[in-house]
């Protein structure tokens, strides 16, 4: 089986799952939830089997997401599933923020270093730019599910801010290419 097909479903795949279930129940997350939290169970052991390792970020939005998930079911308050997505954001920013005091490279690097090879100063840029922008998700999830509708935000999640992050990341590129490493 194709290793990218199947990171591309271990990924997305609990989100359909919690879509449909969120759709198809009359846009309960009561009944989205479980599922949800079930297929990113299955996920995570998907990629355990297959690499004998869960990456860190997937692991971390694992156990948030059956934490925060049961909390909602357990005391039946959306509240907990809707600060899940600031949690994680204020979460990143901060290891990002703080990782300088306990490494002497930008946290960033230690994440990505082998997918790309820029200078330090890149580095540094770039992670001042990621740490900034998942505060900024963080306070813009907090605006939207304050503010909107649950079902507003239920799809803000998806078709809002997947595209901000992908165009974010876009916006990465020329900083990624004036500091590139040539080998």
């Amino acid at each position: 089986m194709n290793k990218s097909f199947v990171k591309f479903v271990t990924d997305f795949g609990p989100l359909v799952v919690f879509f449909f279930f969120y759709y198809n129940s009359d846009k309960n997350l009561k009944i989205a939830i479980p599922p949800f939290i079930l297929a990113t169970v299955i996920s995570l052991l998907i990629v355990w089997f297959i690499e004998k390792k869960i990456p860190m970020v997937p692991l971390i939005s694992g156990i948030l997401i059956t934490f925060f998930g049961g909390l909602t079911i357990y005391f039946d308050n959306a509240v907990f599933i809707y600060i899940k997505p600031t949690i994680i954001n204020i979460l990143f920013g901060l290891t990002l923020l703080f990782g300088k005091f306990f490494t002497d490279e930008p946290i960033l690097k230690k994440l990505m270093g082998k997918s790309i090879s820029i200078t330090h100063q890149g580095w540094e840029l770039l992670n001042k730019r990621w740490m900034y922008f998942f505060f900024f998700i963080a306070i813009l999830n907090e605006l939207v599910w304050r503010t909107q509708s649950e079902e507003f935000w239920v799809n803000f999640k998806v078709w809002g801010l997947l595209p901000i992050t992908f165009i974010f990341t876009a916006f990465q590129v020329p900083l990624i290419s004036k500091h590139k490493i040539n080998e």
